[in-house]
């Protein structure tokens, strides 16, 4: 049973999810039916993953009430109904009645934050999203939404693993435990990057664990919410063995003060997802 986080709605997270970035349509049903199988009841994507329909065909097979699905807006669909019109895709092709969790993916200099906050609002007073959040918003970002919101934002998805948290991601962690939202962590392994790290290799060792394990274990312990993507059976089963044994205090700080700085992911203003032309 993965343990579960409150949000300041009273809905409950489970504390880890399987992220489904960058698995084709054709191939995410089966590695989500290994997640579910394994144990995993919180899913994740978004409809700029192209991968929604793919992982439908597999939940209708499952107790809607015991998942919690999330899924995400894309910037160039942030105007009001545009908002609405997306949500309803996306939960047709998951074949839900209702998203758990619907984030904004990005934010769009171009489109009112107002106005997407307020589509927002009607996709939970309908009953078609239960909470709503943002994801990849700085610290400035985060707080304007706060000070503009009709409801409640509950989670903020960001990039976060060991290289990108002492010097990067303090400020921005401090604002959500303030306003008690919960922080998802994307890319929670660095895209694999992290596990090279020394320090990683010897807690690995010290532990008898995977550098994966101690990774997504650091971030448990830290109240962050993980979210790792595996192709690989054994690596879907090994993500989530952790949650019979923790690491010491002193270990914890060891990973905090890892001095490396390496930001996997970014978007530019010339993506075409945010239907900005430069």
């Amino acid at each position: 049973m993965i343990p579960t986080r409150k949000l300041k709605t009273g809905d409950e997270i489970p504390v880890i999810a399987y992220g489904t970035w960058n698995i084709a349509e054709e191939n995410v049903g089966e590695k989500v039916e290994i997640a579910l199988k394994t144990g995993y009841n919180h899913i994740d994507t978004a409809e700029g993953y192209h991968n929604e329909a793919g992982i439908g065909e597999v939940l209708k097979n499952y107790d809607r009430e015991e998942l919690f699905i999330t899924s995400k807006v894309l910037p160039s669909n942030l105007n009001y109904e545009s908002v609405i019109k997306a949500a309803k895709r996306s939960l047709e092709k998951l074949g839900i009645d209702y998203l758990d969790l619907y984030l904004i993916h990005w934010p769009n200099p171009a489109i009112s934050l107002r106005e997407t906050l307020q589509a927002m609002k009607y996709l939970r007073d309908q009953g078609l999203v239960k909470n709503i959040g943002v994801s990849n918003f700085s610290a400035y970002q985060l707080n304007v939404a706060l000070k503009i919101t009709p409801v409640p934002i509950t989670v903020n998805q960001i990039e976060l693993h060991p290289w990108l948290y002492q010097k990067e991601q303090k400020d921005l962690l401090e604002i959500c435990q303030q306003n008690d939202i919960v922080v998802e962590a994307s890319a929670p392994l660095a895209r694999t990057e992290v596990l090279k790290d020394e320090t990683i290799l010897e807690l690995a060792e010290k532990y008898d664990k995977s550098p994966a394990q101690i990774v997504l274990k650091w971030e448990l312990q830290k109240g962050i919410v993980p979210l790792p993507k595996s192709k690989s059976e054994s690596h879907i089963k090994e993500n989530l063995d952790l949650f019979d044994w923790e690491l010491a205090a002193e270990d914890i700080g060891k990973i905090d003060n890892i001095d490396q700085l390496k930001r996997i992911y970014m978007i530019t203003l010339d993506d075409d997802t945010y239907g900005i032309s430069s």
